[in-house]
């Protein structure tokens, strides 16, 4: 990968975007992280951290935009993009995104296919699409409105403003906001929490909630329930209720 650096420590994937100077996702870039996503789908890896300095991403790198209507074709780079997010949306197992400085556009899309998004104090994030004319294309309207909600969606995409850590962690963009300088030392400590965990039960959790999300609450029921047969089918299963009944602590190996 010339793009994205990669790396695991103690079970734990960290996935390091690093084009500088600001991360601006071209076509190398974006295979680089599918790249690197598709190595996380290893049973070894148990917990995920996708990051980037000094900018998470900025953006797409809009030069590919203008040689692309110099062409006379159509952008593809969005759909390439969005298959690279669907991969990590669909880890099994915890992802944090940990964001400093920029998560714009595509950068942002990102951010949100991981499970959880750390910001940086002085960070900042948005969807700026419409400034150029167009929108987002790699699941910003959809992930962004199941954050916030449609309408707050929609003013955030219509204005294309961004926004700063303090509001995102309001509405509901952020999970945790920290000081710049503890960033990865908080999502590489949760990580690690999450890499000593129950990795099948939170698997289930995952397919859980974005199987039934949206859908009647009896179907939603159901995939719960087929959910949980199958963590209770887990060693981790057997490993937590023995450690219980014994009064100790779990030593989960992800099975």
């Amino acid at each position: 990968m010339e793009l994205v650096e990669y790396s695991v420590q103690e079970g734990v994937a960290v996935i390091t975007l690093n084009r500088p100077p600001v991360n601006a996702l071209n076509n190398q870039l974006i295979a680089d992280i599918d790249e690197a996503v598709g190595f996380a789908e290893d049973s070894e890896v148990r917990a995920v951290v996708i990051t980037g300095a000094p900018h998470f991403a900025a953006g797409a790198d809009i030069t590919g935009f203008q040689k692309t209507f110099d062409a006379g074709g159509t952008e593809r780079q969005a759909s390439g993009l969005a298959d690279a997010i669907a991969r990590l949306a669909n880890l099994e197992k915890p992802v944090i995104a940990a964001i400093n400085g920029f998560a714009l556009g595509g950068g942002l899309e990102i951010a949100m296919g991981a499970d959880f998004r750390y910001l940086a104090e002085s960070a900042k994030v948005g969807q700026p699409e419409i400034l150029l004319g167009i929108i987002p294309g790699a699941g910003g309207t959809q992930r962004l409105s199941r954050l916030v909600g449609p309408q707050r969606c929609k003013e955030l995409c219509f204005t294309g403003r961004h926004v700063k850590a303090d509001e995102a962690l309001a509405i509901g963009i952020a999970d945790k906001v920290v000081k710049d300088e503890e960033l990865m030392e908080l999502a590489m400590k949760d990580a690690a929490a999450f890499a000593a965990g129950p990795t099948q039960a939170y698997a289930a959790v995952k397919r859980a909630v974005s199987r039934g999300f949206d859908r009647p609450v009896e179907e939603g029921l159901a995939i719960e329930a087929e959910q949980f047969a199958r963590a209770f089918a887990s060693q981790d299963a057997r490993i937590g209720v023995a450690a219980f009944l014994a009064k100790e602590k779990p030593e989960f190996t992800g099975a």
